[in-house]
């Protein structure tokens, strides 16, 4: 066994939730590298990742559910995030951009997922396939956007 597979051996298998996380990152970023801007596009990026071989381990619903919103709300999750971003919207890498919508989406929408699990997800997600910091530009953004958006759930005191 070589380092690399080694590597991949110690890593724990990855959640059919994170499975589906990723597969919408795609289709977000294939999205917005097409213009972000028709919803029409949703439908033939959606099938072409249940064509892939991975996504019979994904949480099909979940990944329809991230796609879609992330698509259809991106205006009003870009004006959600855009103050706590130090550049212009047009200016993030697609994959940044990307995570920044999923993120957003699940903390905007999706109260029933910890804010804690949904910024950590975006910043697993910016670990796999961003540049080498963008992991924390995305945690710093997405960690001043649940103070806003979530900022009930961030008072209570964590249940031990």
């Amino acid at each position: 066994m070589n380092k690399a597979d080694s590597e991949l051996a110690a890593q724990p298998p990855r959640s059919a939730r994170r499975r589906a996380r990723e597969l919408a990152l795609q289709g977000v970023y294939a999205w917005l590298v097409r213009g972000g801007d028709s919803l029409q596009d949703a439908g033939e990026i959606e099938a072409h990742l249940r064509d892939e071989d991975e996504f019979d381990q994904a949480d099909a619903v979940w990944f329809k559910t991230l796609l879609h919103g992330a698509m259809r709300d991106a205006p009003e999750l870009r004006e959600k995030f855009a103050p706590f971003v130090d550049r212009p919207i047009g200016e993030l890498s697609p994959i940044e951009h990307g995570i920044l919508l999923i993120g957003s989406y699940e903390l905007v929408h999706h109260i029933e997922v910890p804010y804690r699990v949904a910024i950590n997800e975006a910043v697993e997600l910016a670990k796999s396939f961003g540049g080498t910091d963008g992991f924390k530009f995305v945690n710093g953004v997405l960690d001043k956007l649940a103070a806003v958006v979530r900022a009930t759930e961030i008072k209570v005191p964590a249940k031990r």
